[in-house]
């Protein structure tokens, strides 16, 4: 049997690489070889093998898609052989509390995990059929997600944001302040791709110092790394998130950055594999890839567990038609947009709530989940802040003194609602009642018969 098997597995070892291009090799004469099979790759003069995985095969060639460098990879004496064996993670409810590479390998120094089952990181979205809609609260302890567009577990809601924006400290605030109200199982998986050292000692520090890193996994791939462990890095980050909320019962919050260097990173490998590129050279088969992943969160019939996604990006040039967000904004379910003007202004988290939206929000919201009066003060909020931007653009034209009582009353509201409502700062945490609770506060600054989105029941017992 031994005999058997070493023949087999010399058969599937090749010498036959044909060409190196950037992150792929291409090895010819190969027969058996399937997609997403793990490769070894053995470089002359090299002990420890390379590892990569197949991308594509045709006839009697594979393109391999490296997981290391292939410098010094030359065409000759190089051995090539074919495991048989797709991508897996071994996982374990040991993972929380630790910290891992974008490839999976241990980084905080904690020692090897004891897995208690290996599984593969290619996943599947799930099946509509098997969907049940989401409905429940997820607090942030940020009032302008929370009261405003409202997080639902099993939902996928990315923030858009652009480069110099304070994106990373509101996604560490959300991690460390997320939380179901019904006191169930919570768990953070928290994934970087491509960001700076700065960025991603950042958020270690700010899990380790906070103690969020006690119910949290982190996945940490940094710009330096292999530009190919940037596409395995969600993938890992989605299979452990699959295997805490469907098999441990757990809720989990799947926060993924950024994914504007992830599609960079797909574009770079259909660069090197001479595709045909799509829009702003993109891959046109992007919108399927980034649907993989974005379609592995929602609530599954018959499980306890859900699983939330918030990926983020940075919008290039700031432009919502750019094809990330574009294409993002297809598959999710809304979106946070980070502001510049009140990022300007000095206010945290910079939240735009009048660009953002949760299509969901309303299946969350209400008595039992937040509070009764959640959707009229939401919405009343909206209409006055709409009310009291428009009334400062036309201060602006026509001069304060133009204006009714009415429309500086608004004004001043617009102001207030910035920078208490809107800004509450990076350490504080609200609850979703105190958020309310500020909400009436100010309402009382604009007059009485524009209150028009409450109910009368609600003004004569929130409003005092």
């Amino acid at each position: 049997m031994e005999k058997e098997k070493s023949q087999k597995n010399a058969s599937r070892e090749y010498k036959t690489v044909q060409s190196v291009s950037g992150p792929l090799i291409v090895v010819s004469g190969v027969k058996g070889v399937s997609y997403e099979e793990l490769v070894e790759v053995t470089v002359s003069g090299e002990e420890k093998k390379r590892l990569g995985k197949v991308l594509d095969t045709s006839d009697d060639k594979a393109v391999v898609q490296m997981f290391a460098p292939t410098e010094g990879l030359k065409t000759e004496d190089t051995k090539v052989r074919f495991t048989g064996e797709t991508a897996k993670i071994g996982v374990s409810k040991d993972m929380l509390g630790r910290i891992f590479t974008g490839g999976g390998a241990p980084l905080d120094g904690g020692g090897e995990l004891v897995p208690e089952k290996y599984l593969d990181i290619a996943g599947a979205a799930i099946n509509p059929w098997s969907r049940e809609f989401p409905n429940d609260f997820i607090q942030t302890g940020i009032s302008s997600i929370d009261v405003m567009n409202t997080l639902v577990r099993g939902q996928k809601l990315p923030i858009f944001s652009g480069a110099g924006l304070p994106h990373a400290r509101l996604a560490a605030q959300i991690a460390r302040q997320a939380k179901v109200t019904t006191g169930e199982q919570f768990a953070i998986v928290f994934a970087t791709m491509g960001v700076t050292f700065e960025e991603a000692a950042y958020f270690k520090k700010e899990f380790e110092a906070t103690g969020a890193l006690e119910r949290s996994v982190l996945f940490l791939n940094t710009a330096a790394d292999p530009v190919v462990e940037r596409i395995m890095t969600p993938r890992l980050a989605l299979t452990v998130a699959e295997y805490l909320a469907f098999e441990q019962d757990m809720h989990v919050l799947v926060v993924l950055t950024d994914m504007t260097n992830y599609c960079e990173a797909l574009r770079e490998i259909s660069s090197a594999r001479k595709e045909v590129p799509g829009r702003r050279g993109y891959p046109g088969y992007m919108y399927t890839d980034l649907s993989t992943i974005y379609e592995r969160a929602g609530k599954v019939k018959g499980k306890k567990g859900t699983i939330t996604q918030i990926p983020i990006l940075t919008m290039p040039d700031d432009d919502k038609t750019h094809p990330v967000p574009d294409l993002t904004g297809y598959i999710t379910e809304g979106q946070f947009v980070i502001s510049r003007d009140l990022n300007t202004k000095g206010l945290f988290p910079p939240v735009d709530v009048q660009g953002s939206l949760s299509r969901l929000w309303s299946a969350g919201v209400g008595e039992g989940k937040t509070r009764e009066d959640h959707a009229g003060v939401k919405d009343q909020l909206f209409a006055s802040y709409a009310i009291g931007r428009e009334a400062r653009e036309l201060a602006v034209v026509l001069g304060e003194a133009s204006l009714s009582d009415s429309d500086r009353a608004h004004i001043a509201f617009a102001d207030a609602f910035e920078k208490t409502f809107i800004s509450q700062g990076e350490r504080e945490e609200r609850t979703i009642a105190n958020s309310l609770d500020i909400g009436w506060n100010l309402l009382k600054m604009v007059p009485r018969d524009s209150l028009k989105r409450v109910k009368s029941e609600m003004v004569e017992k929130y409003l005092k």
